[in-house]
């Protein structure tokens, strides 16, 4: 008997908020497939009955990614196909479906993606910041210290920041940003591809200020302006200022760089010629031959 051909996994981006931004091949895709896994089958439930679909649903959600993810690899190797969706956007995404797609890899399955909705890049589009080079954090972690890990990391980030919050928390998080980022531009944006899409360009005390008057609705976007190259090339030469010549270079001879290259480099971090930066070291040693 021929052995059955091996399925596939296809990741497929739903509506944001307007449900007509779904494409043709992701409904087609979703009527074609053998099974649907659903971050949350309620939620997904409606898109499926708005489009005349019937295909049969699964549950895949966070809590019980790993072990489902090993029953829906088993299936397509069966010679399943299988649709993956989140909520909304585009899965795999700051989403569980990041682990039934390394399962897949991992297990040979074949996998696509169905390119179409996406907060984050909606969010940046809109923002009338910089769009060239930017990163993405999702939701920052609810633990404090984590958190302010991230944050610290993000302080000297000269990339546009994309993050999302839930509005419960949009409050404290502003807070946080300003106390580690200081005040910068940032956009923050609401009910994308909605009705009442809201997009909000103002600074991170500006945003603080309004939601103390106005409580918070809806899932937002934050999209905060990186620091400028220079100002991150000011704060470096004022931390390498606080060490003399001497100790710097001999930081760079610790690392395992050669006499020549720790001289080099001391002299690009201080934005000064390398004769300055021998006449320095010469003296000094000059001195400690005086010395002793």
């Amino acid at each position: 008997m021929q052995e059955k051909e091996q399925g596939q996994l296809y990741l497929c981006a739903t509506p944001i908020g307007n449900l007509e931004d779904i494409t043709f091949r992701v409904l087609n895709t979703l009527k074609e497939v053998d099974l649907i896994a659903a971050e949350d089958t309620r939620h997904s439930i409606k898109l499926l009955n708005h489009f005349e679909i019937k295909t049969p649903m699964t549950s895949y959600h966070e809590y019980n990614k790993v072990e489902k993810a090993k029953y829906l690899v088993q299936r397509m190797q069966m010679g399943e196909n299988i649709a993956l969706v989140t909520d909304a956007g585009t899965p795999a995404i700051s989403d569980p479906g990041e682990e039934l797609v390394r399962q897949c890899h991992e297990a040979g399955v074949k996998v696509t993606s169905l390119p179409g909705a996406c907060a984050a890049v909606t969010a940046l589009t809109l923002s009338g910041l910089p769009t060239r080079r930017f990163c993405f954090e999702a939701f920052l972690p609810s633990d404090k210290k984590e958190k302010q890990e991230i944050l610290e990391e993000l302080k000297d980030e000269t990339r546009t920041i994309i993050l999302y919050e839930a509005p419960h928390r949009l409050k404290k998080t502003l807070q946080e940003c300003l106390e580690v980022l200081g005040n910068r531009k940032m956009t923050l944006l609401r009910e994308l591809t909605k009705k009442h899409e809201t997009v909000f360009l103002t600074t991170i005390e500006d945003a603080i200020a309004k939601y103390e008057v106005e409580e918070p609705k809806g899932e937002c976007v934050l999209v905060i302006e990186g620091m400028s190259r220079k100002e991150k090339k000011e704060k470096e030469l004022e931390s390498f200022r606080e060490i003399s010549v001497q100790e710097h270079y001999e930081g760079y001879l610790k690392q395992g760089m050669d006499s020549k290259a720790a001289m080099k480099q001391v002299a690009k971090d201080r934005n000064v010629g390398k004769r300055e930066i021998y006449q320095i070291l010469l003296q000094a040693k000059e001195e400690e031959s005086v010395e002793s």
